[in-house]
């Protein structure tokens, strides 16, 4: 009786432990790149980690969400989307949907670039050309389909739509038209919307803004505040980059927010009290592709002034002042947890290193992919996901855990 009390307990615990750790929307729970999971192993073997399965899922550069022990993530073959759900522990496909969208190459390869989102039991996805869907999180059935940019008469922008979906309450919020568009999440009718115009590339998020509780969402050419229940548009702050890239999700942090792009705009930091006003702006960080993580006022990112050639930097919050540059990372993508910077490279090497403005102290590092990494690396109850253009997908073993006895 003991140990089957035992094996319930210990079968509870971890379910909640699972849960608490799920990633199950772009940048995380807390929208920052943070994960709180704690006690993951930095110490590899010479190989590095235990690499648990592997998958292909076609072009593209989407990430990955972890939700009640499924992952899912997108790509893109022979002109055609799918929506892959796996178990997050085997790799077993669990469902997939596909549907015809057009690979797209322009200057890149092409393929996904989104993000799902994932809300309760159902699953949000959109395609670069407007493609949104609200699948059943557990079996793949297509709840409603849309494509916003011909039913609201959106401009696409040149690189397709590429920001996730942002669920607050019953709304399902998106960066497209000029500064985003709202539709009712179990309907996909429409909530509001802001105008018509190209938007920009990273998601919709939520903030405080003069005790109005708001949205950050980067346009062509501005990053905005719109109301959160009424798209009411609170300010705007110019913000030009060259071919309209505003691909990376602000920082906010109290009443400042850090915004940046790179094809050499560089960075700035913003007060919002208000109408904003600069703080600082500089060229010491450009977020060409991907977004900073902000841990005890130090930004960390990946940084790229034009074209594709980047590092990775560290640089203080508060006056842009560069700490450090490591070179080995490219243009790759990191988030972090527990103190530490998990970074996957441009060429596929998984890193971990020391969040510190002291130095780049790696812990561990070793080559998990090849090819062209430019997708954010996914940390989620004790495994590490990583993904590359051409769609091969790997989880890696970091728990550091043994099975248990029990007595």
């Amino acid at each position: 009786m003991k140990m089957c009390c035992g094996v319930v307990l210990l079968c509870f615990l971890f379910s909640l432990r699972s849960s608490a750790l799920d990633w199950y929307r772009w940048r995380g729970p807390d929208l920052n790149g943070i994960s709180k999971e704690t006690g993951w192993a930095t110490a590899w073997q010479k190989e590095g980690p235990k690499q648990l399965w592997k998958a292909s899922v076609g072009l593209g550069f989407s990430s990955m969400v972890v939700s009640q022990g499924r992952i899912y993530t997108l790509g893109n073959n022979d002109d055609r989307d799918t929506v892959y759900c796996f178990d997050a522990a085997s790799g077993q496909e669990v469902w997939k949907h596909s549907y015809h969208e057009p690979l797209d190459a322009h200057y890149y390869e092409g393929g996904t670039s989104s993000t799902p989102t994932v809300d309760g039991d159902t699953v949000f996805t959109i395609s670069r050309k407007g493609n949104l869907f609200s699948f059943e999180a557990s079996g793949g059935k297509v709840r409603w389909i849309k494509n916003i940019a011909k039913e609201f008469d959106l401009t696409v922008p040149e690189w397709g739509f590429a920001g996730s979906p942002f669920i607050h309450g019953e709304l399902l919020i998106l960066n497209a038209g000029t500064h985003g568009i709202a539709l009712k999440k179990k309907t996909g009718e429409i909530a509001w919307s802001t105008g018509k115009d190209a938007c920009g590339y990273s998601t919709p998020l939520p903030f405080t803004s003069h005790e109005t509780k708001a949205l950050a969402i980067f346009g062509s050419n501005t990053i905005a505040a719109v109301e959160i229940e009424n798209g009411k548009v609170v300010w705007t702050f110019p913000w030009k980059t060259q071919y309209d890239i505003n691909a990376a999700d602000p920082i906010i942090s109290g009443d400042k927010m850090f915004i940046s792009s790179g094809y050499r705009t560089g960075g700035a930091l913003l007060k919002f009290n208000g109408e904003p006003t600069v703080l600082w702006k500089s060229q010491n960080m450009h977020n060409q592709l991907n977004a900073c993580v902000l841990i005890n006022g130090y930004l960390y990112g990946p940084s790229g002034q034009s074209g594709y050639t980047g590092d990775l930097r560290c640089v203080d919050f508060n006056t842009g002042d560069v700490k450090w540059k490591e070179t080995s990372a490219g243009l790759g993508a990191l988030m972090a947890a527990d103190g530490k910077l998990i970074v996957l490279s441009e060429k596929g090497e998984l890193i971990i290193a020391e969040a510190t403005p002291n130095a780049f102290k790696p812990l561990a590092r070793a080559q998990v992919l090849g090819g062209k990494c430019w997708t954010t690396p996914v940390i989620s109850n004790g495994r590490i996901y990583c993904r590359n253009s051409q769609g091969n997908l790997v989880c890696v073993d970091v728990s550091g855990k043994q099975v248990a006895t029990l007595h």
